[in-house]
């Protein structure tokens, strides 16, 4: 069957951005296809229970399918679904996030609110990572092609804000023109809403005088930050400009207005990210004396939003730049009713009891641990953020056992073009659960 191309039609869409068909009595996942396709396909990988193709040739289009304004879309690891119109993605996430938590935790239809679309369809990314490598003579900086490490040239990604691209084409133009070009494998770049634009450079080689020398006019000129990076996060170096970016997760303009480092997590959709902020406080309902538990709390996204509503925040976060910043944040946003914990969210639960409200905004892995913690200490409601739904559908199994019932769910497209699926869920305790 590997060596044979045959035919398949399209049904549906996984969370891993495949179509869906079925051949043989086997379910067969064949990217960049869309519901309706019949498609020629070869198989390239097999498993007990289904398997992979790839496309040959598109037999009849799916009547849902558009043509992807990106020219590299295909080739270019970072986009999944640019082939569908924006309403039609929205759709299969709303679908796939109900499916997999139903699936696992047992909701009811009633629970599901519509999918939240983003404000955006392109152009929304405030943070970008480049991929780089010297090819030939020609310094390329793009992104991963699909299911491989070799980098694929780009002049502009149509997913960033506008200002990463200009800044992209600014810098790459300088190395190219430089010996120091087959020293950088990753460029980043943010860009916040007050026009701020940071530049971080990978490179190889710790003596990085003449690298600098040769960029450090360009950030002066362009007012940039720029920074250099040649590990992990503690070797980062702050060169030039501003060493923070910042974000409004309450409104452009609106107290908190949260600054972050270059090491710091952000949300990258940050007119989404007031959306679910705002819905969040919605479902925690708070009445200014409650005290709530912030897990995986970061720089204060969620905390210090809640503060402005709840008796007392605990945030608690494992990486110390964030806790550094959301401390700072907290006391530049005059917010006296947060503090802040450097530690393990699983390790540090047994010393923080008497929340009558937890949330939880964790990493893809999720927070399988942290979960069973929380249990045992029966806040009223936990509000879980997720940028995962595999993992969340997981963790919602123990609470949902543990005398959890889940009374809100909402999935947003805080990343359209690709099948990434952000999502929000609240639980209440039952109250006659023993």
């Amino acid at each position: 069957m590997a060596d044979t191309p045959f035919e398949v039609k399209i049904d549906s869409l996984a969370y891993n951005g495949y179509g869906v068909g079925r051949v043989g009595g086997k379910v067969v996942f064949v990217p960049l296809t869309a519901p309706g396709d019949v498609v020629e396909c070869r198989i390239v990988r097999e498993k007990k229970q289904f398997l992979f193709g790839e496309m040959v040739r598109l037999v009849i289009p799916s009547c849902q399918r558009r043509q992807p304004p990106c020219p590299v879309f295909g080739e270019c690891g970072g986009c999944h679904w640019q082939h569908l119109p924006c309403d039609l993605q929205v759709d299969w996430k709303e679908r796939i996030f109900r499916q997999m938590l139903q699936r696992s935790a047992g909701p009811g239809e009633e629970v599901f609110a519509a999918a939240a679309a983003s404000p955006r369809e392109w152009g929304y990314r405030s943070r970008v990572q480049f991929k780089c490598r010297l090819g030939g003579q020609r310094f390329v900086a793009g992104f991963y092609r699909r299911q491989s490490h070799f980098v694929i040239d780009i002049d502009s990604c149509p997913l960033a804000d506008p200002k990463i691209n200009a800044a992209l084409q600014r810098y790459r133009r300088l190395i190219s023109d430089s010996p120091y070009a087959s020293h950088i494998p990753q460029i980043d770049i943010s860009a916040d809403e007050e026009g701020r634009v940071r530049v971080v450079i990978h490179h190889l080689h710790a003596n990085d005088a003449g690298l600098a020398d040769h960029l450090l006019p360009e950030a002066v000129e362009s007012r940039d930050s720029l920074c250099f990076q040649t590990g992990r996060n503690h070797t980062l170096r702050h060169l030039h400009g501003e060493s923070r970016l910042f974000t409004y997760p309450m409104g452009f303009g609106k107290s908190p207005r949260l600054g972050y480092g270059a090491g710091s997590f952000s949300q990258v959709n940050a007119e989404h990210n007031r959306r679910l902020v705002g819905e969040l406080l919605e479902m925690a309902d708070l009445t200014g004396k409650e005290r709530v538990l912030d897990l995986f709390c970061g720089i204060g996204n969620l905390s210090l939003p809640l503060a402005l509503q709840a008796g007392e925040v605990v945030g608690v976060e494992s990486y110390p730049d964030a806790v550094t910043m959301a401390r700072r944040n907290a006391a530049e946003n005059r917010i006296g009713n947060a503090r802040f914990v450097l530690g393990d969210a699983n390790g540090l639960l047994a010393d923080l009891a008497g929340f009558d409200v937890a949330v939880l905004d964790p990493p893809r892995e999720g927070a399988f641990a942290a979960v069973k913690g929380l249990i045992r200490h029966r806040p009223r409601k936990i509000l879980y953020v997720s940028c995962n739904p595999a993992t969340l559908a997981r963790d919602l199994v123990p609470l949902v056992h543990g005398g959890y019932e889940v009374v809100r769910a909402r999935a947003y497209d805080f990343f359209p073009q690709t099948f990434h699926i952000e999502g929000l869920v609240c639980l209440q305790r039952k109250n006659n659960f023993s």
